[in-house]
């Protein structure tokens, strides 16, 4: 009988796997994407900074993210 009803809102998971397993793989794309363009730019030291390179790729990134996740 207990399966037949509907779950209240303090039976339901607030984050279901799925959701969790999508923040992880986009919290390590994050991570590599700023580091991996930094690692680019400290082998060829004709460009600007790593430093400056990582930072200007997680704002792009967060210019992005914000607005949606916002909505």
């Amino acid at each position: 009988m207990r399966e037949a009803q509907a779950l209240t809102s303090r039976e339901r998971p607030a984050v279901s796997t799925l959701a969790l397993l999508v923040l992880v793989l986009v919290a390590l794309a994050f991570v590599s994407a700023p580091s991996t363009l930094a690692y680019l730019v400290y082998r060829h030291p004709t460009a600007r900074g790593p430093m400056a390179v990582g930072i200007a790729a997680v704002a792009a990134m967060a210019s992005i993210v914000v607005p949606i996740a916002v909505r």
